[in-house]
């Protein structure tokens, strides 16, 4: 059984599709492209496919992650263009590697996000980032299944500053005004419990400076992957199975290099 693991996106209007909306879509783009699934046991198969640390409904992304099970091996890159022949613009299939290291989901540890506020002077979103970096902690409330909950949003936040001079982003243009001031922040989150998402630390520039975007933010993940402590970056999650492969070419070489 081969294991493929792939990188796709979340662009434009379709990130307000929901992570059960894509496994639909994605699914279909399967059947599409004829790709020979491993299915599980059971009376009601399913292939297996397994999602990571999907972004929240109404964020976009450049960097969601999933890996599925093949019962005959494929090309990745070949696999990958197949499959985003098969899904719409905005949901793009972006990389594609053949996994030969454990632990794709526990490489997931932090995410890069950035933050278009729309309607708010940089000067002012700077100095809410400023009380927000300065305090201890910034308490705020989500509401769950199980009722409000009150939890600590800064803790898990690495680092959170103004992207000075910048008007490029990755939201669409189609969502966004282009007349008013608009600001643009870059958040490093570590994946803890309970989860700490943008919109948490939004809550948190509102209730440390009463910073209160007039239009909702538009909010782009950029990034994810396992946190490097020594540089303060988040590493390509995917890295790990290209050095495998590229070092398997390379053993196998050495090994017809030695006297039998």
């Amino acid at each position: 059984m081969q294991r493929i693991r792939l990188r796709y996106t979340k662009r434009g209007r379709l990130r307000f599709t929901s992570h059960r909306d894509f496994q639909r879509a994605f699914e279909r783009a399967l059947r599409r492209a004829e790709v020979p699934m491993a299915y599980s046991a059971g009376f009601t198969p399913h292939p297996k496919v397994s999602y990571a640390n999907a972004a929240p409904t109404g964020t976009g992304s450049e960097a969601e992650y999933l890996e599925i099970a093949l019962t005959a091996a494929r090309d990745p890159e070949e696999l990958r263009a197949l499959l985003d022949e098969s899904l719409p613009p905005g949901l793009d299939v972006v990389d594609a590697v053949e996994a030969r290291t454990p632990g794709l989901a526990d490489r997931l540890t932090a995410s890069v996000w950035e933050l278009r506020l729309d309607g708010v002077d940089p000067e002012d979103a700077g100095r809410a980032v400023a009380a927000f970096n300065g305090a201890e902690t910034v308490e705020v409330q989500r509401m769950t299944k199980n009722g409000v909950r009150t939890f600590d949003a800064r803790s898990a936040v690495v680092s959170l500053g103004s992207v000075a001079g910048s008007t490029e982003t990755h939201s669409s243009p189609a969502d966004r005004p282009t007349d008013q001031p608009c600001a643009i922040l870059r958040l490093v989150v570590r994946h803890v419990t309970p989860a700490v998402r943008p919109d948490d630390v939004l809550s948190g520039l509102r209730a440390v400076a009463d910073l209160a975007p007039p239009v909702p933010a538009a909010v782009t993940r950029l990034a994810q992957g396992l946190f490097d402590e020594e540089t303060g970056t988040v590493t390509d999650p995917l890295a790990p199975d290209r050095e495998a492969a590229a070092a398997q070419p390379a053993a196998a070489t050495a090994a017809a290099k030695e006297p039998a």
